[in-house]
């Protein structure tokens, strides 16, 4: 029942989805006044929202650093990054993709000794393609062999990422040292619930940051689509973040 309330959830913090509410509303309403309010406030939270410096500060803040440690046993890449290509039938990568390819960058540098894939399906109709199967099927294509990797391919999202994660880890190798692998802005949130679930101490690996540090002209005064959706993200993992610790 959480997991169903959760995507509802996605679809309603979307801030280009509270411009267009605020438009019906100027429209709907018969008051000059009230309608003349509504289309001003449309207009603030649009160029709000969809300022890429705004919402470059505000993410680059978030971001998580790079780790000092070098060695670890094992290399947990947090699911999310891929799809099922229904024309071949073969993974198809999407935006966050960099989590998979950053940790085989650490496996072929001798930084991690096993690349743990955890994921499995957050389709709330299609629960047959599993993410870690298909990413599986594609380290074996390139060259990883067999022994460099582990697979858990139930989980549907982090804490599940975390549970099935470290009991597979817990049953492998105790002792392990391990380095959760994820998107830079996710971090935060992983760290809450994978730390919660064990004593070991971990580090964690950031990917696919959002955006860099420098900004242009057209930040400041162009709205841009990709601002609303990073204020999507933040949204997301914000409230997950307060849910996972009242949890807590």
């Amino acid at each position: 029942m959480f997991f169903i309330l959760s995507k509802i959830l996605l679809f309603l913090i979307k801030p280009i989805l509270w411009v267009g509410v605020l438009l019906i509303l100027a429209l709907a309403v018969k008051s000059p006044k009230r309608k003349k309010q509504f289309l001003i406030l449309s207009l603030i939270v649009f160029f709000f929202f969809s300022n890429g410096f705004i919402a470059g500060k505000i993410i680059n803040s978030y971001e998580a650093g790079y780790p000092k440690n070098q060695q670890y046993d094992v290399g947990i890449v947090l699911g999310g990054f891929s799809g099922l290509n229904k024309r071949n039938n073969e993974i198809a990568f999407n935006w966050t993709s960099d989590r998979l390819f950053q940790a085989i960058a650490l496996y072929k540098k001798g930084q991690i000794k096993q690349i743990l894939l955890s994921s499995g399906s957050a389709n709330l109709i299609d629960k047959e393609v599993k993410e870690a199967n298909l990413a599986l099927k594609y380290l074996k294509l390139i060259g990883i062999p067999d022994s460099a990797i582990l697979i858990e391919n139930q989980s549907r999202n982090t804490i599940e990422n975390a549970r099935y994660s470290l009991a597979l880890i817990a049953k492998k190798n105790p002792k392990a040292k391990i380095l959760v692998i994820t998107s830079a802005w996710h971090i935060p949130r992983a760290k809450i619930i994978f730390d919660r679930q064990t004593r070991n101490k971990m580090d964690y690996y950031p990917t696919n940051f959002s955006r860099g540090t420098d900004f242009e002209l057209g930040d400041f005064i162009i709205p841009n689509t990709s601002a609303l959706g990073t204020w999507e993200m933040l949204f997301k993992e914000w409230i997950g973040l307060a849910v996972d610790r009242y949890r807590g």
